[in-house]
């Protein structure tokens, strides 16, 4: 296996040329220290995750984990990769503890890049920002305002600014205008933390509406740490822009794309680029989900303007790579989230507004690399089998939040990279795989047998999806039920179950920090448009 060391690699992360440097880890490890441009692609869902990031078979490719004590994981992430066809893959030497010992920044968190892009337009922008208090105070005395919550429907409905309306990122400066149309109407932008009430308040402020913008500051974290209770369960989107708002809005992208440098082309070009062997392009749709399942240029892979600001690393998995995004005809959304990546330093930007003369429908989603079916159970089958008395275990691979939430009752949660440690100590001679739509299973269940040919390994038909679909019940929590360390995701301050004041207040101290610790860094400079 190829390696390169920690010097090397900074110096291919500086040089402009394409390149991937993802971390095979869990996510919760990840989070706890990594490499600034680093994207986190555990070994445990690589098959799924890798095509769509890393889409050229012959990109370089650097695989990192931990260091020592991880034995071995990007050995066996880089001999994956290899399996699924990519050619130019190395393992970054001693990983992350290496690069650390070289005396170069290492990064906690997930999708820092992004957040610290945010912290760094509020501090060059001076964007204006609403604590919550002042806010209320604004609500009390029944003040024009509107409250624009920029993040997806999931994440609104969840919780919200009492009053509130959701209006995703990049819909912002598309939807405004029907929402806020008296230029005398305060808009307020909220996320649940800080970046994309700032990126959101910023768009707004450089597409130039007439309006009074500010950001909430500290987002619906900040209402709560206030004493504020937030809405649960909302539903109300901003509507689609027709007449003079839609035209304001065209007016508006158009000022941006001049002022940023925004690339406008055509499905000719962008079909030539396709093909190129030696470029990697990423054909990104950022319009709704409704919009994109409705019809879509073909290949395209759906993320939402807004999204694709605040988490760029898990849409775009290759450093130098060519960009297009493709939009309805008027191109304000596009064209408001190119000028942030281009903000962030991409420097191949560019948008396109034709609609394909056959598109695709549907989600689109990528199909993961290797699948290889495995023997199945029904829920019925798995049911009996756990009430014949035989010793048998129920391994459920979905993440650990998931599992808290629900799982088949009687099952032990595991992580697939390690699963034949999961099961070392069970005295089973039976091992029956879930996760929620059953296709990782599948891929666990052919890494068991290898490691544990002893064992009877079965996977039930479905997942956990189809368990529920038959009617049974689920089992909550997660206490006691683990098989291995719980590392696999990053916990969110609202997904504690204790401590979640002290959680949001040392996230919220993480995220102003990041400024400083990217100028330290060095890896990147953000570009500052006056």
């Amino acid at each position: 296996m190829r390696e390169i060391d920690a010097r090397e690699l900074r110096r291919l992360l500086t040089s402009g040329g394409e390149i991937a440097l993802i971390d095979a880890r869990e996510e919760g490890a990840f989070s706890k220290e990594h490499i600034f441009l680093g994207s986190c692609v555990p070994l445990s869902r690589l098959e799924f995750l890798a095509p769509a990031l890393i889409p050229r078979r012959t990109a370089p490719v650097v695989v990192a984990d931990g260091g020592p004590r991880d034995e071995g994981l990007a050995a066996r992430a880089a001999a994956r990769l290899g399996e699924m066809g990519y050619a130019d893959v190395a393992v970054l030497t001693g990983g992350v503890a290496g690069w650390r010992a070289e005396g170069f920044e290492v990064f906690s968190g997930v999708n820092v890049p992004s957040k610290a892009f945010g912290e760094f337009v509020e501090h060059h922008y001076d964007t204006p920002r609403i604590t919550a208090a002042e806010l209320a105070e604004m609500k009390r005395r029944g003040e024009d305002l509107v409250i624009l919550d920029s993040r997806p429907m999931p994440e609104f409905h969840r919780m919200s600014i009492p009053g509130g309306v959701d209006c995703p990122g990049a819909e912002l400066a598309y939807r405004v205008g029907t929402m806020a149309p008296d230029p005398s109407t305060t808009v307020v932008v909220n996320c649940a933390g800080r970046t994309r009430s700032i990126i959101g308040s910023q768009s707004l402020i450089n597409a130039g509406i007439p309006n009074p913008v500010m950001a909430l500051k500290d987002g619906t974290m900040g209402w709560e740490l206030a004493g504020f209770e937030c809405a649960r369960g909302e539903t109300v989107h901003a509507p689609v822009p027709e007449g003079e708002a839609l035209e304001q809005a065209k007016a508006r992208a158009q000022a941006v794309a001049k002022r940023f440098g925004v690339r406008i082309t055509d499905a000719g070009t962008v079909a030539g680029w396709r093909e190129d062997r030696d470029r990697t392009t990423f054909l990104l749709d950022v319009r709704t989900a409704e919009e994109f399942e409705a019809g879509h240029w073909p290949g395209a892979r759906h993320a939402p303007g807004g999204q694709l600001v605040q988490a760029t690393d898990e849409h775009v998995g290759v450093l130098g790579a060519r960009i297009v995004l493709c939009d309805s005809a008027d191109g304000v959304r596009a064209t408001m989230t190119a000028s942030w990546l281009i903000q962030m330093g991409r420097d191949d930007v560019h948008v396109l507004t034709e609609a394909a003369e056959t598109p695709e429908t549907g989600s689109a989603e990528t199909e993961p690399a290797l699948f290889r079916p495995w023997a199945t159970l029904t829920a019925d089958e798995m049911q009996a089998v756990q009430d014949s008395g035989e010793p048998v275990a129920v391994i459920d691979l979905a993440d650990s939040l998931t599992f808290r939430r629900g799982h088949v009752p009687g099952a032990l949660w595991g992580v697939r990279s390690r699963i034949g440690k999961c099961v070392a100590s069970l005295p089973v001679g039976m091992v029956m795989l879930t996760s929620p739509d059953g296709r990782l299973a599948h891929y666990a269940a052919a890494d068991l047998a290898a490691a544990r040919p002893d064992l009877v390994v079965r996977v039930l038909a479905g997942g956990t999806d189809a368990w529920i679909v038959s009617g049974r019940e689920l089992e909550k929590g997660l206490d006691g039920k683990t098989t291995t360390q719980v590392d696999d995701v990053w916990w969110k301050p609202y997904d504690h179950q204790g401590g979640v004041r002290q959680a949001m207040e040392d996230y919220l101290t993480w995220e102003v920090g990041l400024v400083a610790q990217v100028e330290r860094d060095g890896l990147v400079e953000f570009r500052r448009f006056d």
